[in-house]
């Protein structure tokens, strides 16, 4: 026998439990928020040989993962528009490309990069288009936050203030920066101008999909997943109300996903969120090498 018979990618063996779970605010008229996931997949099955069964592999399947969420900005609706147009064409892209990229290697991880730019930038251009359809929906805008996962690797692609968080044994970490003016003047160490100090600077974005003025710039990075890891994307309805350490100790509770998903925004709900919530999360489990 060939010593490749036994041969299994780590994107075959994985397995991603999803939950997600979208709460109106109590302020807010409609909801403009959307998320969603996806699991893009290959097999390989033998339908008809003459060869014995010990001569192929079993039948195989190996899996990516990918969860979004968009928060939309505009009057009477817009927003909701924005954020539908935005998922929507990332679902479609991802179709219409084909390569999934389900065994990740530097020219794969690279390509991954690039293809997330070049997603976004069509999102970007989706929205811009529609918003010059229809006066009611001028100047619409959307963030975009997103999560694909092959394997033990995870990239993030990002515009905007919703956000992607890992937790890992106890410990939430924050995997995106806020395009926002009072995320800018804090990495910049500038004081907030006069004019501003009036202003909720944390809810300006300074990117988004959709913003007039070309395209916005896409953060991507990439990440190593462990067993047992969840990953969090949300909008900043939860994270304003919730503070990151209540966030952390939800999720030590290690319900279902679903659950886990109602108790967060249930949560923001308590804390008297009035700003939609939208929440997304992953449970990985990942077999330890060897075992």
């Amino acid at each position: 026998m060939f010593a490749y018979d036994d041969f299994r990618p780590l994107s075959s063996s994985v397995r991603v439990e999803l939950g997600a779970r979208t709460a109106r605010g109590t302020s807010r008229p409609l909801i403009d928020e959307h998320f969603l996931a996806m699991r893009l997949s290959r097999s390989q099955e033998t339908l008809i040989t003459s060869l014995s069964a010990e001569d192929l592999p079993a039948r195989f399947d190996e899996h990516g993962y990918a969860m979004l969420v968009a928060d939309g900005l505009g009057e009477g609706g817009a927003g909701a528009v924005a954020s539908r147009v935005a998922l929507s064409t990332i679902a479609h892209m991802a179709l219409h490309v084909g390569r999934w990229n389900l065994r990740i290697d530097p020219a794969a991880a690279a390509e991954i990069f690039e293809r997330a730019e070049f997603f976004y930038s069509r999102a970007d251009e989706a929205v811009l288009t529609s918003s010059h359809t229809n006066p009611l929906l001028r100047g619409m805008t959307t963030t975009l936050t997103a999560a694909y996962s092959v394997g033990d690797d995870l990239f993030i692609a990002h515009v905007g203030h919703s956000r992607a968080y890992l937790f890992r044994e106890g410990a939430l970490t924050l995997l995106t920066r806020d395009h926002t003016i009072e995320q800018h003047l804090a990495v910049s160490g500038r004081p907030v101008p006069v004019e501003r100090r009036a202003q909720d600077l944390s809810h300006i974005l300074t990117d988004a999909i959709g913003a007039s003025g070309g395209h916005p710039i896409v953060e991507v990075e990439r990440f190593r997943l462990k067993d047992g890891d969840s990953v969090l994307l949300c909008t900043n309805g939860l994270t304003d109300a919730v503070d990151e350490s209540d966030i952390a100790d939800a999720l030590t509770l290690r319900r279902k996903p679903d659950e886990q998903c109602a108790l967060l925004t249930e949560m923001a709900d308590r804390k008297g969120s009035h700003d939609n919530v939208t929440v997304v999360l992953g449970q990985y489990r990942i077999p330890v090498s060897g075992s």
